[in-house]
């Protein structure tokens, strides 16, 4: 079994900054892909950002420019470094992992989600 624990969430005014962070433990051989979804109230959940093993990225259009997806992957983490906070980023965050774990399975884990709100 893989986890994924989510920590850095909080209370931000609008221009300033969060960092998120989410450590994989448990059963892991290898970490492909991870990243970050968000839900706000009222909506779908989206895809935010996205970070290959090797270190391609990928960001929904609305956070370029404003916040960095990157790894450790000695440290089976990912972060999220959120600058120039908008009050339309409040939301529920995310991680997520796709792990292959013991016994050749390639799963997608999902985070137990961490509370990001942005104040005017």
């Amino acid at each position: 079994q893989v986890q994924l624990v989510e920590s850095g969430g909080g209370l931000a005014q609008a221009g300033g900054s969060l960092r998120l962070s989410c450590a994989a433990s448990g059963s892991i051989i290898r970490i492909n892909t991870m990243g970050w979804y968000r839900q706000a109230p009222g909506k779908q959940r989206e895809l935010v950002a996205s970070i290959t093993s090797g270190g391609s990225t990928n960001y929904v259009d609305s956070v370029k420019g404003r916040f960095t997806i990157s790894r450790e992957n000695a440290k089976s983490t990912v972060y999220l470094q959120m600058n120039s906070l908008k009050p339309e980023d409040t939301a529920v965050f995310y991680c997520t992992a796709e792990v292959w774990g013991a016994g050749g399975l390639l799963r997608n884990y999902w985070g137990q989600g961490t509370l990001v709100t942005v104040s005017s």
